[in-house]
């Protein structure tokens, strides 16, 4: 029998998931402004980290429980979703104007991130010692993101425009937001990881299969929502700089506190999944590139589109 109460928890963990990172986004800030931290400092670290909130929780929980093979998934998948999806719908809806900037360093930073991480889990390949994202492997990838961090707030004197505004809240519901924040993080994360193996047990798939599609979509929903909206009111620069800055702190921050809590054994067959991120990262460059504005066009989005669903048919069928 289908596990139908598997489904409808894991619909609840992804709802509490991005829930409770909007809650603790919200919370946080509110305590940073309190504390008279700077709106900068505030929208460079607590509310960039908020929308990964909801894959940092389930890469922690799959690596403790041993579901490596999600953890890795949730990771690869969300950022080939981030592109080849997210920025498709996006584009689809409005084309995509980019800053110089992104053209020209996160873009391709988010490309070394790929490569950087493909040469620390496929040991067999260079060293011919088993797979392991192991923890001085962590720390490698943790050192780039303190680099892409100062980066990001070398260039944030200059682009004060693009931060977020941040509400005062009441002492009292700064407590309330960040306490059930975490608390719906942390539940979320269980059901979430808990449900999707059971249900890729009933379809008899590979836990990476569910790690690369139906986990992996659900937690990039913070991402979908915020390029959406971005694309409505016409916010472009926003939306490529939400997926790119997600995608790289996917890599170096998420794998790289996953590894450094649990090490991560790595399941080669996902070689070709970094192959298709690698393609959508060069495809995502050359698009921005060839316009003389730095732009993806609708036909561009629709394209993405079309081939994340050509790729997420043949996971399906190949997993």
């Amino acid at each position: 029998m289908f596990p139908l109460q598997a489904l409808l928890l894991l619909i609840v963990g992804f709802a509490l998931l991005i829930k409770g990172a909007d809650w603790l986004v919200e919370g946080a800030s509110s305590l940073a402004m309190r504390m008279r931290i700077r709106q900068i400092v505030i929208g460079l670290t607590v509310v960039a980290f908020g929308t990964s909130t909801p894959e940092l929780v389930v890469n922690i929980l799959a690596a403790l429980k041993g579901n490596v093979d999600i953890a890795f998934g949730n990771i690869m998948g969300s950022n080939i979703a981030n592109i080849l999806l997210i920025l498709g719908l996006a584009a689809a809806i409005q084309p995509i104007h980019t800053h110089h900037n992104t053209i020209w360093r996160e873009i391709p930073f988010s490309l070394l991130a790929v490569f950087v991480l493909f040469a620390l889990v496929n040991d067999r390949i260079f060293t011919g010692e088993v797979n392991l994202l192991a923890r001085n492997d962590a720390l490698i990838l943790l050192l780039f993101f303190l680099i892409f961090l100062a980066y990001n707030f070398a260039i944030a004197k200059i682009e004060i425009d693009d931060l977020p505004e941040v509400k005062m809240l009441p002492v009292g519901k700064i407590i309330l937001f960040i306490s059930t924040g975490l608390g719906g993080l942390f539940f979320g994360g269980r059901l979430v990881v808990d449900n999707a193996v059971i249900i890729a047990r009933y379809f008899q798939i590979s836990e990476k299969v569910i790690g690369l599609t139906i986990v992996a979509v659900g937690t990039s929903l913070p991402e979908l929502f915020t390029s959406m909206v971005a694309a409505a009111k016409n916010k472009m620069d926003i939306a490529v700089g939400n997926v790119v800055g997600s995608n790289i702190f996917n890599v170096f921050f998420i794998l790289g506190v996953t590894g450094l809590i649990h090490p991560l054994d790595y399941n080669s067959s996902m070689n070709f999944d970094f192959i298709v991120l690698a393609i959508a990262s060069i495809l995502l460059f050359i698009s921005t590139f060839i316009h003389p504005i730095g732009k993806v066009s609708r036909v561009e989005g629709i394209c993405f589109v079309i081939i994340y669903f050509i790729y997420l048919v043949y996971v399906l069928t190949n997993g």
